[in-house]
């Protein structure tokens, strides 16, 4: 949910599109394939200093009027926490950030160009 309104948001404030529900020139469509948890920076303990949040958006691009643009791709960020923290303490932050980033890039491949 978080996701899909970020996607339409960033839309709606940079362009003049409007979100429709179907038959728009624009079609963006996806999924989120992958959103994993993995340790970094080992210490000498064995035990890592950090951990990484990755999530991957697989999203399928479609322009009615130029079939030259479409594209299907994988959009993955990460952002990074200490280890001390429990995941449930910061992920909405998190969250916030990644979508962000994965949101612009998205944008950016299919209309910042214009």
């Amino acid at each position: 949910q978080n996701f899909t309104e970020a996607l339409k948001d960033i839309y709606t404030r940079q362009t003049k599109l409007k979100v429709v529900n179907e038959e728009g020139d624009l079609r963006v469509e996806g999924e989120i394939v992958g959103y994993d948890l993995t340790p970094l920076a080992a210490q000498a303990d064995g035990y890592a200093s950090e951990t990484k949040l990755t999530m991957t958006v697989n999203v399928r691009f479609t322009n009615v009027n130029n079939e030259k643009e479409d594209f299907e791709q994988r959009f993955s960020a990460y952002q990074t926490f200490p280890s001390t923290q429990m995941l449930d303490d910061v992920q909405d932050s998190l969250l916030e950030e990644i979508i962000k980033e994965i949101t612009e890039s998205i944008f950016n491949k299919t209309v910042a160009n214009w």
